[in-house]
């Protein structure tokens, strides 16, 4: 029987491996399976529909819902997920030494629309009085000048400003034009060690683990799409899908706990897994599926509303393929 060919461009995860190198095979595919890193598929996935499933934004996706028509549907899969409150650096001399001293500073910010920048946002305005009207925010290129962000439609009250050509947010952060930055990636000056920048939260594992024990949630930085086209055609590849990526993360986590020799250079592994399975309540901590991750999925789809990023709340089954929903049971 021939099976339907089709791409998916995905990078190089422990959780999405089994898929890259054929040990999971989805049900009816022929898979090509494409590394590319981030965000490279998600442009070429938005701008070209190069591919016929991709790795995409979750900010970025949700905003893609409310175009007509609509260009891509989601699986429940998230392969990327990541606390934020590491990725909040601020100049030395900026007078910040909590996150309340953010008001009224200029924030540097590669796109204000982001999914790391929406849950940096949402989580101080929810959780540490920063309203997100109460900055102003300086968007470019984080080490390479000429990044510009689509133009959007926002708030009177929200004031986004691109930074100058030539210039990069790591290099303004370091010498002090901006006082702060939102950032999935590291500044290079960061990187270098220089004296003028810090993290806000030194010790931000601690305040990451309070954060989940207070709230349960677990960021969702990245899902996977379907292109549109596709997937009416073959409905039937939305499930199929899926049930590759749980067969593939449950690989990774058998892995993961192999304790006859370490998979991944760190010494301490083992020890890492027990404290993480004790802190988040589960062995299946990296959960798909939506009904486990309706609580993050919602804050999420509240905040990209707040933030003026969506022109209506969403609720979280407007994300992705009704087929992926539900599953057979015997």
């Amino acid at each position: 029987m021939p099976r339907l060919p089709l791409t998916l461009a995905c990078w190089d995860y422990d959780r999405t491996r089994a898929l890259m190198d054929g040990r999971v095979q989805p049900e009816g595919i022929d898979l090509t399976y494409l590394p590319l890193g981030m965000p490279e598929s998600f442009f070429r996935m938005l701008r070209y529909g190069e591919f016929g499933a991709s790795e995409m934004s979750l900010s970025w996706y949700t905003r893609t819902v409310f175009s007509e028509p609509r260009p891509f549907v989601a699986l429940p899969v998230f392969p990327s997920r990541m606390f934020r409150h590491s990725s909040i650096y601020v100049h030395a001399a900026s007078g910040i030494r909590s996150p309340a001293d953010l008001r009224g500073k200029r924030i540097g910010c590669p796109e204000y629309q982001m999914t790391a920048a929406v849950w940096i946002k949402g989580i101080l305005a929810e959780h540490y009085g920063v309203p997100v009207n109460s900055v102003t925010y300086h968007t470019g290129g984080l080490k390479e000048p000429g990044r510009r962000e689509t133009p959007m439609e926002l708030p009177d009250d929200i004031r986004v400003e691109p930074i100058p050509d030539g210039m990069t947010l790591s290099e303004m952060l370091e010498r002090g034009e901006i006082d702060a930055l939102y950032t999935a990636e590291a500044p290079d000056a960061f990187e270098r060690g220089s004296r003028n920048v810090r993290r806000l939260f030194e010790d931000h594992a601690a305040v990451e683990r309070e954060f989940f024990q207070q709230t349960g949630l677990f960021p969702i930085m990245h899902t996977v799409v379907v292109r549109r086209d596709i997937y009416e055609q073959n409905r039937w590849i939305a499930q199929s899908l899926t049930k590759a990526f749980v067969a593939a993360q449950e690989i990774a986590y058998r892995e993961l706990r192999e304790m006859t020799a370490l998979k991944l250079m760190l010494p301490w592994l083992l020890s890492h897994i027990e404290t993480t399975i004790q802190s988040m309540g589960s062995e299946d901590f990296w959960p798909y599926g939506m009904e486990r991750n309706r609580d993050t999925l919602s804050t999420f789809l509240r905040y990209s509303y707040e933030q003026g990023l969506s022109p209506r709340q969403l609720e979280p089954e407007e994300l992705f393929a009704p087929e992926t929903l539900e599953t057979s049971r015997t």
